[in-house]
């Protein structure tokens, strides 16, 4: 019994060893990375939370005209730290990529119907800022967002000081297709930090375009799931390995390694880590927006950080490095 009982604490220990972050070295070196969900934008105060709902209002009190994927929100994200900013497509019947959040436009412009079956010239001169509201009827925004949803060559052009997280909004195939075309160019390539969204063309962007990273909700599952077997081992997956994993910040220390060997387990796959704000189980974008969420990120963190108030973590951010 007492041979037993040294060889099960002899595992323990070893299972602990190779999974503690404490003796890390190096770790002072690396630096927080941050992505800004969708830019500098308004943020969503009521409370129905599902993908159905309209989120244009009631937002906070409207301090500032930037508007989620427009061109001035996502150059006001870079100015204030962020690596990358993350925006949304549709490919419209015109081959064009139209970058907008929504399904439809009824809950954000003066527009009607679904966003990708629509021109893009019919898109762009909707007022993307029309029925932004803080509730008090006044839609402080309207008249200043026409003609502001951009393309993504637009944005491409626009040759900003980071690169993009691009969400592919459907599950459309073609649009997969179409992006890995786009991304034959050296300099569109060179701007697009990764893929994410609709399995089905986030799978045939990946697969046609050389290193570009990404996942879908089923490659996340199937690596998180499958590291949280094995993981304790050392061993990382082949599902996790030269990918983009996202993490709710509340489920992280459940991780084998977490942080510091885990971010370097991965990094040494190819594969990034992205930290995003607690899961509350209704699949709504959470981010770490505040001071206090901000302290909960390990020092030293070596991934990125994922907020939807860029003003706000940005500077704390860089205030770490």
């Amino acid at each position: 019994m007492k041979r037993l009982t040294g060889v099960a604490l002899l595992l323990v220990l070893g299972v602990w060893g190779a999974n503690t972050s404490l003796f890390v070295a190096g770790v002072d070196q690396h630096k927080t990375r941050v992505i800004a969900h969708r830019g500098v934008h308004h943020i969503y105060t009521g409370s129905d939370r599902s993908n159905d709902a309209c989120h244009a209002s009631p937002v906070e009190p409207i301090e500032h005209a930037f508007v989620e994927n427009t061109l001035p929100s996502m150059q006001e994200a870079f100015r204030l730290g962020a690596d990358v900013v993350e925006i949304d497509v549709h490919l419209t019947p015109d081959d064009v990529f139209a970058v907008f959040h929504d399904w439809t436009v009824d809950c954000r412009t003066d527009g009607t119907g679904v966003t990708h079956k629509q021109s893009f010239a019919a898109l762009q001169a909707l007022d993307v800022g029309y029925r932004i509201d803080d509730g008090t009827g006044t839609y402080p925004l309207r008249g200043q967002g026409i003609g502001m949803m951009p393309s993504l060559d637009q944005v491409f052009a626009e040759n900003m000081a980071g690169q993009f997280l691009v969400n592919f909004k459907s599950r459309r195939r073609e649009e997969g297709v179409a992006l890995a075309m786009m991304l034959q160019k050296p300099e569109a390539r060179a701007q697009v930090y990764g893929v994410y969204g609709g399995q089905a063309p986030t799978r045939v962007a990946l697969e046609a375009t050389t290193d570009l990273r990404g996942f879908d909700n089923a490659s996340l599952q199937d690596c998180l799931v499958r590291y949280f077997m094995l993981g304790w081992s050392g061993y990382v997956p082949e599902s996790c390995r030269n990918t983009i994993v996202m993490i709710p910040q509340n489920y992280a220390g459940f991780l084998w390694g977490w942080p510091h060997r885990f971010t370097r387990r991965f990094e040494a796959v190819g594969t990034d880590v992205i930290l995003a704000g607690p899961y509350d189980g209704s699949g709504f974008s959470t981010g770490i927006d505040d001071a206090d969420a901000f302290g909960k990120v390990p020092d030293a963190f070596d991934g990125y950080v994922w907020t939807n108030r860029i003003e706000v973590i940005g500077p704390l951010s860089e205030a770490r490095r």
